[in-house]
């Protein structure tokens, strides 16, 4: 007996259609998946440039742009141009996670978790909408700044949680390294996220507010911050490495050992890129490339951890492991 497709008043929600008349293969799926992971970190980077270029106030009201108009305005000049726009990639973010959703939820066997993960996705992008719109409102508390851009991260976790679970199967999880390796890799994760989350303070203790007008700033020593966030950065590396050389003596699957490996070359550039912008005086271009930085260590981490366990189909054919979706998406197949 086939459950009913949702209806309302008889007549099939867009969704449920699509799912009726499309079924796409796990490539697909997968790709899917990635557009949110892109989009995800594109809405990170153009929100620094919006701080950046001082910017963060272009448009002084939301979720219109002035008290008239829902648009930028020639009186509001570059600035207004440059936040209007980060907004309308929301537009282009939120139909990257509406594929997402559309396609775990027309793949077939039906894949519960993975549609749910995409619609947490979707209240994610409009949860951090409302953190943007505060934001604007309090003339861009440096505390509301910081939380901003930790929503963002929590999107791109979910939309990289969703990236790996699309090329896994929806049995349950299974360990492919011993226990203490897997408490290592998750610790790594924790020290990753404080390392993120002490960012913020550097930021908001910096320079760059956000705007050309006398932004409040953290009451922290930007010197001082700067130095905690370092710390944090040193231990990262210090169980990156130890995670890397533990995978090795424990001879665990290739793709596992190359995701430590991928880890380590993000961190490398990236403690290159913070070391460099803060003996530099923090130049805007390489706090943007930095926040990159952030988000490719971030989404490399998660990565790793997630290598360390496996999820096999549930029934034959309900999905595919990583290392065949990985296959599928490369250049050679």
């Amino acid at each position: 007996m086939h459950k009913r497709a949702p209806t309302i008043g008889g007549v099939l929600t867009p969704l449920a259609y699509i799912a009726q008349r499309w079924t796409p293969s796990p490539k697909t799926v997968r790709r899917a998946a990635l557009s949110a992971v892109v989009m995800s970190v594109v809405i990170v980077v153009t929100g620094g440039a919006v701080r950046l270029t001082g910017s963060g106030l272009g448009c002084d009201t939301w979720p219109k742009c002035t008290d008239d108009s829902l648009f930028a305005t020639p009186e509001q000049g570059i600035h207004g141009a440059i936040e209007f726009g980060n907004r309308m990639l929301t537009y282009v973010l939120s139909a990257a996670v509406g594929w997402a959703i559309v396609a775990a939820r027309a793949a077939k066997p039906r894949r519960r978790g993975l549609t749910r993960l995409g619609w947490a996705q979707f209240w994610a992008v409009m949860s951090n909408a409302v953190i943007g719109g505060i934001t604007v409102w309090t003339g861009l508390n440096p505390w509301s700044v910081a939380g901003h851009f930790l929503a963002a991260n929590a999107l791109l976790t979910l939309a990289t949680l969703t990236w790996v679970r699309a090329g896994e199967g929806d049995g349950a999880p299974r360990p492919r390294v011993p226990g203490p390796v897997r408490k290592l890799g998750w610790t790594l994760v924790v020290v990753a996220g404080l390392l993120v989350a002490a960012g913020t303070t550097v930021t908001g203790s910096g320079k760059h507010a956000g705007d050309s007008s006398d932004v409040p700033r953290m009451p922290f020593d930007f010197a001082t911050m700067a130095h905690v966030h370092a710390v944090f950065a040193w231990v990262v590396c210090a169980l990156a490495l130890a995670v890397f050389f533990v995978l090795r003596v424990v001879d665990a699957p290739d793709d596992t050992r190359a995701r430590a490996r991928d880890l380590l070359l993000v961190l490398l550039a990236q403690g290159g890129i913070g070391y460099v912008q803060y003996f530099t005086g923090v130049p805007e271009v390489l706090v943007a490339l930095h926040m990159l930085g952030s988000s490719l260590m971030w989404i490399a981490v998660l990565r790793l951890a997630l290598s360390l366990r496996e999820r096999p189909p549930a029934d034959p054919g309900a999905g595919i492991p990583a290392q065949q979706a990985d296959a599928a998406l490369s250049p050679a197949a």
